[in-house]
């Protein structure tokens, strides 16, 4: 069978590829040259296109280096509204969790690297802040359709996609600090859902602590 992709759909294909593509460049710059040295001419040569096309996708150099946080909230949106309706809810977002960080076009450092330039610079912190409002807003209003409670006024669907994205980041910066170690991601988070769906209890002391010293 042979699937025929419309004209319309292969240009928004292309103009997607196109804002990615921006996205990740102004990310490399500001890993190399520092986020103050990028300009939007610069972003745009380093993605082979014109600086009209940058300024076609993005108003300015933030909105680029946003891009991802910005791709990457919208996608856990979606994902959620495509899983099944019956299915439980901690199980949907489970299975979100581990299929984006089993994605083999995803590279996680990449990731972090993004994250580290935001958070370095005050003024991408500030928009960020200004983005993570409306973005979490998009998600806890699919928590609570699914769960029949209201974003407004219930605790439900805030608190738990504050939990369930504070356990995703918590395991990824543990992974980024050891990429090399016995933990891969996909087993942090595993461990992160069923963490937080026991209640967090107590951990057991890790056996390479030393027993406080009860006489000080």
């Amino acid at each position: 069978m042979v699937i025929v992709t419309s004209p319309t759909g292969l240009r928004d294909l292309k103009k997607a590829a196109t804002r990615d593509a921006l996205g990740q460049a102004a990310v490399r710059l500001g890993k190399q040259l520092g986020f103050d040295a990028v300009t939007a001419d610069a972003i745009a040569h380093e993605a082979g296109v014109s600086t009209r096309t940058f300024h076609n996708y993005f108003s300015n150099k933030e909105e680029a280096v946003l891009h991802h946080i910005e791709v990457s909230a919208l996608e856990w949106f979606e994902l959620l509204r495509a899983r099944p309706a019956t299915e439980p809810i901690w199980d949907s977002l489970r299975h979100i969790a581990l299929d984006l960080v089993a994605d083999p076009g995803r590279d996680l450092e990449d990731t972090f690297a993004a994250a580290r330039l935001i958070e370095a610079n005050p003024a991408l912190m500030a928009r960020k802040l200004e983005m993570h409002h409306s973005l979490t807003r998009k998600l806890g209003e699919a928590i609570a359709e699914r769960t029949g409670t209201d974003i407004d006024t219930d605790l439900y669907p805030n608190l738990l996609q504050m939990a369930v994205g504070g356990a995703v980041t918590s395991a990824l910066n543990i992974w980024i600090t050891d990429p090399a170690g016995a933990s891969t991601p996909r087993a942090l988070i595993e461990d992160a859902f069923d963490q937080l769906r026991a209640g967090l209890p107590e951990p057991h002391p890790h056996p390479d602590m030393s027993e406080p010293n009860r006489g000080a």
